[in-house]
């Protein structure tokens, strides 16, 4: 009998013994393509050994050593590489252990700052519906995803949520893409103005929305107007890209493909590839200068944060999406897993939505492809889904709630950058068997 408190107290997974490429093997020799990374987390796949190297010198270096005293030669080199590629004026790095932390951070961080700055009142936080910012309080406070909140609601924050820019669902007849991502974006100046500017410390949303929602992009000029009006009332932009961040969506940032840039940038998952536990909250300039000419000290802090291991592998993850020409891959792997999706399903009668940018694609099931009515929630579509392609040797990530946290289900498809063109035919094939065992 395990001993592990596992995620679900009725299922017992199989043994993950050894892992290569692109392929996760257990015990019993069955392999799985990793068609989500995980989480959206192994965009180098499995047993790479250019990082693993770099994670073991490392540790016969220095393992260890508290951020209270020293820092250390990985994570500076680290930050100064992302620094270096990172949009705007992003000047300085927040070492963390994951994407929650990295949220955690960046909403102590706005708040701090409005303090220093000596506006106290700004302290709202307005976030998006169907978002994911994390699980510990205050990441899940941002996430407006309605399952994952509703137990812990008498512990969460206050945080005002407006609509997604969801064009599937939400742009009217005869609306423009373009009309539609305009009038999205105005749903925060409405939402701005109704709380007052002046109590507004930030806006945090996810370039394309991952785990809830299935790789949902934004519509045309969305993001522009958002950073118009942040600008406009003095708000912070909080960007997420913990999922869709470092090279996962064809560019290191989700963010530069909407030609904009955050105050404060969340990054995770593909950070570390999986190597190591590592993430980073990035932030300006002036935020940081706000902080040191204040009180010079951020009033924050995690044991493992800056841990010299982790930077050293995310140093060596970094390195190799910049050096091997990864992100490039990503945009034609991308465009070849989204032809393929879009010749398997694209007619499919319970398929309503192909999605997504890069190596991030998400595939929404519907009952009804005319009305895009989903399935009834009780029939655990999305379950299923995941259990069918499981069996295949396919790992994949669906999850239901994708409307409203209650109804709707998606899958959300994240493999590694380095997936050759007859995985991405595996990949279709499996998940076309588990739908129709499914459906």
């Amino acid at each position: 009998m395990s001993h592990i408190f596992g995620r679900h107290c009725h299922a017992s997974p199989p043994v993950a013994v050894s892992g290569e490429g692109c392929y996760l093997i257990d015990a019993s020799g069955k392999r799985y393509l990793d068609g989500s990374g995980g989480a959206a987390v192994s965009c180098l796949g499995h047993n790479d050994p250019t990082i693993t190297d770099a994670i073991k010198a490392q540790l016969d270096q220095l393992a260890f050593a508290h951020t209270s005293f020293f820092t250390s030669e990985p994570a500076e080199k680290l930050a100064d590489l992302l620094i270096a590629n990172a949009p705007g004026d992003l000047d300085r790095v927040y070492l963390v252990s994951g994407g929650s932390e990295a949220t955690e951070a960046a909403i102590k961080l706005a708040r701090q700052y409005w303090v220093e700055k000596g506006e106290p009142a700004r302290g709202y936080l307005i976030a998006r519906k169907q978002s994911y910012h994390g699980n510990t309080i205050g990441a899940l406070s941002a996430g407006g995803n309605a399952w994952r909140r509703k137990q812990f609601g008498p512990l969460l924050i206050d945080v005002s949520h407006i609509d997604a820019c969801y064009e599937y669902r939400y742009r009217g007849d005869g609306e423009s893409p373009e009309d539609y991502g305009l009038r999205a974006a105005q749903a925060l100046e409405d939402e701005i103005l109704r709380l007052g500017p002046e109590t507004i410390m930030a806006f945090i949303a996810e370039p394309v929305v991952g785990a809830t929602a299935g790789a949902l992009a934004p519509a045309p000029g969305y993001f522009k107007r958002i950073r118009d009006i942040c600008d406009r009332y003095g708000v912070l932009l909080i960007l997420d890209e913990v999922m869709c961040g470092m090279g996962r969506t064809g560019s290191l940032f989700a963010c530069e493909q909407d030609g904009i840039a955050p105050d404060i940038a969340c990054i995770a998952k593909g950070l570390g590839a999986g190597y190591q536990p590592i993430g980073a909250m990035l932030c300006t300039s002036e935020i940081y200068d706000t902080i040191a000419s204040g009180s010079g000290f951020f009033q924050h802090g995690h044991t493992y944060v800056g841990h010299p291991a982790a930077a050293a592998g995310g140093l060596a993850v970094v390195s190799a999406l910049l050096d091997r020409g990864l992100i490039p891959r990503v945009q034609i792997q991308g465009a070849l897993l989204q032809d393929r999706l879009m010749e398997r399903f694209g007619q499919h009668p319970h398929i309503g939505d192909i999605r997504g940018r890069g190596l991030f694609r998400g595939v929404e099931i519907v009952e009804d492809r005319a009305t895009k009515e989903p399935f009834d929630p009780s029939g655990g579509v999305a379950a299923q889904v995941k259990k069918a392609a499981f069996a295949e040797g396919l790992i994949c990530y669906p999850m239901s709630g994708t409307i409203d946290g209650q109804r709707g289900d998606h899958v959300l498809l994240a493999p590694p950058f380095i997936i050759e063109d007859d995985q991405i035919d595996e990949l279709v094939d499996k998940l076309d068997r588990a739908i129709a065992t499914v459906i």
